[in-house]
């Protein structure tokens, strides 16, 4: 953590809607005149698309029917503390971009599942934000989470989350419904073993629940969409929250525990805003005066 160079993080697994959670940010960056340093976790995966894809036929030929980007082992854990530790102490760092799709790729003339070369961060920045999978990542040898000032969890309930992958992977990436499930499953020891349990670490979570009927969630033909949904937002430290004034901003809210608030789900965004700016403010008054010494 630190005060010169505060670090925020949004965590979620894939199909999780942490890109969403993302562009509310860059909204309250460009409105209140924060220069971000913007970090994909794609960034820090170890292997590109065709060598991962190697990599999971080797392993599965060992026998070992997990491997996957959830797990330490297919990530650069060390390289993205290092940046994060970095950033903390003197607001600077190295990142690269993974390139998804031939749009993205298209303007460095690269293939589709490559990485860009490193580089370094734009110079002068007065934060970091960080959108991916390990953003409060712990394991015997990295404590991502101890870097950052502002980790936040996106975890739609399990169905919920399986469902926006489906769809996601089928329709953007043409993958088939038994493709995405086998996915699903081999990351699942993974998932249980390094996603969730960065949730118990961070100071916020919003998790949305739907209001209809998700059971199997490999046949639904429909997203639920946010008026179909309750958004549960979970504070680690309710301390200094203005629970009354949010209840009041956001009609059919209500305090399910004396941490966590219950919003429609079409609320998310103004949720965010309301509970974001004040943080980002304070984050960067006390970020500017510390650097003004």
């Amino acid at each position: 953590m630190s005060v010169k160079h505060p670090i925020i993080a949004i965590t979620g697994s894939s199909g999780a809607g942490t890109t969403s959670v993302s562009k509310t940010f860059e909204q309250i960056f460009r409105r209140e005149g924060v220069k971000a340093a913007f970090v994909e976790g794609d960034a820090f995966h170890r292997y590109d698309r065709a060598e991962m894809k190697q990599k999971m036929a080797e392993e599965l030929a060992r026998g070992n029917y997990n491997y996957s980007h959830f797990g330490p082992e297919a990530n650069l854990f060390e390289e993205l503390e290092a940046l994060f530790r970095g950033y903390a102490e003197n607001g600077c760092g190295r990142t690269r971009k993974y390139l998804h799709d031939s749009e993205e790729a298209a303007p460095y003339g690269q293939k589709p599942g490559t990485f860009t070369p490193w580089e370094d961060l734009p110079p002068d920045t007065e934060l970091l934000f960080y959108e991916g999978l390990h953003g409060a990542a712990v394991t015997e040898t990295v404590d991502i989470a101890r870097h950052v000032d502002l980790l936040i969890g996106v975890v739609p309930v399990i169905n919920l989350e399986w469902i926006q992958k489906l769809h996601r992977d089928r329709t953007a990436r043409r993958h088939t419904t038994e493709a995405v499930t086998d996915t699903i499953l081999r990351r699942m020891h993974d998932y249980v073993h390094y996603i969730c349990p960065q949730f118990s670490r961070t100071h916020i979570n919003f998790q949305r629940v739907p209001t209809v009927d998700t059971s199997n969630p490999f046949i639904a033909r429909f997203i639920p969409t946010p008026d179909e949904s309750f958004l549960v937002i979970r504070f680690a430290n309710p301390r200094g929250i203005d629970f009354p004034y949010l209840l009041s901003m956001m009609q059919n809210s209500f305090m399910s525990r004396a941490n966590t608030i219950v919003v429609p789900g079409g609320k998310m965004d103004l949720a965010m805003q309301l509970i974001f700016t004040p943080m980002i403010w304070r984050l960067m008054d006390r970020s500017r005066k510390a650097r003004a010494r």
